[in-house]
């Protein structure tokens, strides 16, 4: 006799829960129970217990606890890049529920590279904030490797940025092309040509922002160059900001490529500084953009901010 086959029901896997992910995600960025339980609005005991819970759902330690601070196992880091975008959808599908059917209404975090942020936010958010009233925006300015990270844990909804960058797992709305213009001291031999292109400038006295800013990318790629500076240049200068970059090329230190959008908003109007544009065939530009995270809730309203962007650039 041939007995049936016994179905039993497969057991159900425990996940975990939001609230412990977010609170291994604090316990990550503050490095303490306390500070992450403070951030959190809860006790360190309540914390405790749910990074102890989440435990042992994973079945492995997360943290190890050491005099010095939390320490994240290897289990922990990838748990923590993990819970991050877990917790970056959550909170879209929460902010994508509460302004449906109102395009660009409520919190919107907006990241902005410093090379943009003084030139083009003065006149653009007046007109923003006309058309879009109950729009609370939030900024944060930053270099673009900062924001890129921040628009894929979730911290931000879009930024504000200029192209070529590379930055995986991001899309991008054009807002405008920026022109690179040549920047020397006033009356600087260079300048006098009656055409001048970027293989007139000499490269070994061209002075850049420091590291971290894409500008300074762009600026070498226009100049055919890769960091570092060629030989001869070891003893070169670097900026930390354009106002300080125009103050250093204005004292005669060497020359530069400025954004015109900056040269536009009158960066240069009071220093010593001449500025030409270059008049090669493709000259050096910059792209800018809105980027936000890819697969966000925000993208529609990441687009309709690049369109409200866009007509100042018109």
């Amino acid at each position: 006799m041939i007995r049936p086959a016994t179905l039993t029901q497969e057991t159900a896997v425990v996940l975990p829960t939001l609230r412990q992910l977010q609170y291994l995600k604090l316990l990550a960025e503050h490095g303490s129970f306390s500070r992450a339980a403070d951030a959190a609005h809860v006790t360190q005991p309540t914390l405790s217990a749910g990074v102890a819970e989440l435990e042992k759902i994973l079945g492995a330690p997360v943290v190890d606890r050491a005099r010095s601070g939390v320490i994240l196992t290897r289990v922990g880091e990838e748990a923590v890049r993990r819970a991050e975008d877990v917790l970056a959808r959550a909170e879209d599908l929460v902010q994508a529920a509460r302004s449906a059917g109102r395009p660009l209404s409520g919190r919107f975090r907006l990241g902005v590279i410093p090379t943009i942020a003084p030139f083009l936010l003065p006149r653009a958010l007046p007109m923003i904030r006309a058309r879009f009233p109950e729009l609370r925006l939030y900024l944060r300015e930053d270099l673009t490797s900062r924001l890129v990270a921040a628009l894929k844990t979730g911290a931000l909804d879009a930024a504000l940025m200029a192209l070529p960058y590379d930055a995986q797992g991001v899309d991008f709305a054009h807002v405008g092309v920026d022109e690179l213009l040549a920047a020397a001291p006033a009356n600087h031999p260079t300048l006098s040509l009656a055409v001048l292109r970027m293989a007139d400038l000499d490269p070994t006295s061209l002075i850049l922002l420091e590291d971290g800013h894409c500008l300074r990318e762009h600026a070498l790629q226009a100049c055919n160059l890769d960091a570092p500076r060629p030989p001869g240049a070891e003893d070169g200068f670097a900026a930390t900001s354009l106002a300080t970059l125009v103050q250093m090329v204005g004292s005669g230190l060497g020359l530069s490529l400025i954004p015109a959008m900056a040269v536009d908003a009158g960066l240069t109007a009071d220093a010593p500084v001449s500025v030409r544009r270059l008049s090669d065939a493709v000259p050096p530009t910059r792209e800018i953009v809105v980027a936000w995270r890819r697969g966000s809730s925000r993208e529609s309203d990441a687009r309709l901010l690049a369109e409200s962007f866009k007509r100042m650039e018109a």
